[in-house]
Formats: C-alpha cells, sequence, structure tokens
C-alpha cells in the first residue's frame, strides 16, 4: 500500500510530505513515476513529494496517514532503512 503524510516539513521554501510503500521498493518507485517525481526525490526508503502534488498522490491512490504511522508501517514491513544504510539504494 502506499502511505503519504501531511506536507508539514520545510526545506527550500516549500513544505513537503513523505510517500511510502509498506510492500516494496519497486512499489513506491513505480508510483513515485506515475506521480512525476523524479529519482532524486528518493531518500533512502521514502520520497519527498512537494505540497504541489500532494493532492495528486491522494487522486492515484496513496492512503493518508499521520507520520508516525507512516514509519511505524515501514518498520514493520522491513522498509525502513536508518542514515547509517543510506549508502545502499535499493
Amino acid at each position: 500500500m502506499i502511505l503519504i503524510d501531511e506536507p508539514r516539513w520545510p526545506g527550500r521554501g516549500h513544505l513537503w510530505s513523505h510517500l511510502v510503500s509498506d510492500v516494496s521498493y519497486a512499489e513506491l518507485h513505480a508510483f513515485a513515476e506515475m506521480l512525476g517525481s523524479p529519482r532524486r526525490a528518493f531518500d533512502r526508503d521514502h520520497y519527498d513529494v512537494p505540497a504541489a502534488r500532494f493532492r495528486a498522490a491522494l487522486w492515484l491512490g496513496a492512503t493518508l496517514v499521520p507520520s508516525r504511522e507512516l514509519t511505524a508501517r515501514l518498520r514493520a514491513a522491513g522498509l525502513r532503512r536508518p542514515k547509517h544504510l543510506a549508502s545502499r539504494t535499493p
């Protein structure tokens, strides 16, 4: 399932959401491609999605969840990638 949190994370003059999959990175990359997110927006285990694309992500089928649930679901699926493993890109 594709999950997204509210766009509340500031950076580079914008607010950002986190887009994840609790199934696989392949599912996440395919969804991000449909959304029009560039691969450079992928950070370890999630895509950073600008607020301008948040509604489109929901329209495409992403499920809105609180940030804590998003992280918990990533961990439960075994897809959470801590910073010390950041050099390994799936």
